[in-house]
């Protein structure tokens, strides 16, 4: 069954849209996450000169967001992706 939405694309189209559609996600996700990190970590007015163990404690927390959104996204989105992008 084709997908009304993707009308002519082909196999090939179909997956450079969900793929494109799930790099998107990626991107925003990753950027709000670092940044909401960075201020949780270094605090949000000392954030431009946060110290080495702040820099790693905020990696770390960027890293467990980006785990809960993919346990979220299984429950919210498909299945069987880390996506809450329908059809990815």
């Amino acid at each position: 069954m084709t997908d009304p939405t993707l009308p002519r694309l082909g196999a090939i189209g179909r997956t450079a849209a969900t793929y494109a559609k799930d790099l998107f996600e990626r991107v925003i996700w990753t950027f709000l996450a670092a940044a909401a990190s960075v201020a949780l970590a270094a605090g949000p007015a000392d954030m431009l000169h946060a110290s080495f163990w702040q820099g790693t404690g905020a990696a770390g927390i960027a890293a467990a967001v980006s785990l809960v959104k993919g346990l979220v996204a299984k429950a919210v989105g498909e299945r069987n992706s880390a996506s809450t992008a329908p059809g990815v």
